[in-house]
Parts: structure tokens; sequence; C-alpha cells
């Protein structure tokens, strides 16, 4: 089945996440060393968001680098790390084409300087861009985010700037690293593990979650519209009946 065919574009999801997970068993099964996996990982990176901007998604969140991957091998650590600016200066112009804005969200301080200075550039070139944002999570993890947030808060009550009453979702939204985004409406995770990896955890509260078996290197156009498709086939209530849905 044709899934680009099927989907209705007039209900596509306004944000979609993706957990970009099996470059490590791509490259086991091909019988090369995971740097090969990642650096493979990044055409799928780019099948993505292409599909993306030729459909009409307005947002793309991916998660690039968690907290928790700094204690990796310090080797494929700074693999990581140049692969990240390599790719950054590769893909620039498949970003231009597409009229793709680039950001990025996370303790971006901790990322090397080199490639903090090429995030910075090619976020300056992309900034006026509005066919569809691509924001990459480097260096990020939602508890760590969540306990930025609520610090910053609670530093704001203590000083009589707001008082609690003041408080609530919109409040605590504004100070979130996706402060400009809207909430997750699909969120996707390949290579067949069924966990969300402290990824997002207050932005997808009321997202449609969409596990496949395919490895992230093999990803391609087809299988995101696959995603799409499914997510359009289910009803979101949000708390309420179907009968109040409709």
């Amino acid at each position: 089945m044709d899934f680009l065919d099927q989907i209705n574009h007039d209900k596509l999801p306004r944000h979609i996440a993706v957990i970009m997970d099996g470059n490590g068993r791509w490259a086991k099964k091909q019988g090369l060393l995971r740097a090969a996996g990642h650096k493979r990982g990044t055409q799928a990176v780019r099948e993505t968001v292409e599909a993306c901007a030729e459909i009409g998604i307005e947002h793309l969140t991916l998660y690039a680098f968690s907290t928790e991957n700094w204690n990796r091998p310090k080797k494929e650590v700074d693999v990581l790390m140049n692969l990240l600016v390599s790719s950054l200066k590769k893909e620039i112009k498949t970003l231009q084409k597409n009229d793709v804005s680039l950001k990025a969200i996370g303790n971006i301080e901790t990322l090397p300087q080199k490639a903090q200075k090429e995030l910075k550039e090619v976020m300056e070139q992309t900034k006026d861009n509005k066919r569809l944002r691509v924001t990459l999570a480097l260096s990020y993890g939602a508890r760590e985010e969540i306990l930025k947030t609520v610090k910053e808060i609670s530093i704001k009550v203590k000083n009589n700037i707001i008082s609690p009453d003041e408080i609530d979702e919109s409040y605590i939204n504004k100070h979130l690293y996706t402060h400009d985004m809207p909430d997750v409406d699909l969120l996707i995770r390949t290579s067949g593990e069924q966990r969300v990896s402290n990824f997002l955890l207050w932005q997808i509260a009321y997202a449609e979650f969409y596990f496949t078996d395919v490895l992230w290197p093999d990803f391609k156009k087809k299988n995101l519209h696959e995603a799409i498709y499914n997510y359009q086939k289910r009803e979101r209530r949000f708390g309420k009946t179907s009968e109040q849905i409709q």
C-alpha cells in the first residue's frame, strides 16, 4: 500500500517527535563498527526531514543525544560529536532547499565548543525558513528539563515575583525548552523498543505512540508515511468520550 496516497492532509499531526533507535544494532547486523551505524543514520534523518517538509508537518523533534548518552564509551561519544558537526555542515543545503529552520533544545553548553559553534551557525542561517521547524534534542533529558523549570519557578515564588496560585500548566510551559512549540501529537520510536527513555515527558502527555521494528538507518519516507497513516486511524479523545468527539 502507498500510505502517502491514504494520508488525509487536513488531519496531519502538527508536531512529530522521533526517538532514533537502532544505529548500533544495524551496524552489528552488517558486521560494521557502531560508528558506521550512526553515520548511516544521518541518511534517515535527511529522508525524514524531507518527508515532513513535503507533506506539511510543522514541527519535527529528533532525539539526537540524551544526557544519559554521555555515559557511553568516550570513543563513541567523540564519534557522535564529530558526526554532528560534519552533518550540520553537509545538511545546510538540504535545510535551505526545503525551507527548514533548525533549532536545538537541551543543555547545549555541555557540547564541545566546535559542535556548539557549528550548531549556532546553522541555526542562524536557517532562522527565517518557515516550512518546517526541525529541533534537535542534544544533551537533553526530560527530568533535567523539568527540574530546571521547577527551580526557575521556585526562585520567582521565593522573590515574590509570582504567587503559587499563578502557577498553572501554561506558566510551566513557558519555562520549558519547548515553550514556543505545540505539544507532541505523534511519538515514533524505531528498532522495536517500546519506552520513552526520558524524552519530552511533559510534552507527550497526550501523544499517540508509534513503535516500529525498523532500525533507524533503514527508516525511509514510506515508514514515516505509514506512521502518520496509523496515527490518523486513531481516535484522540483527550479524556472525552467518543460521542463528545463526534
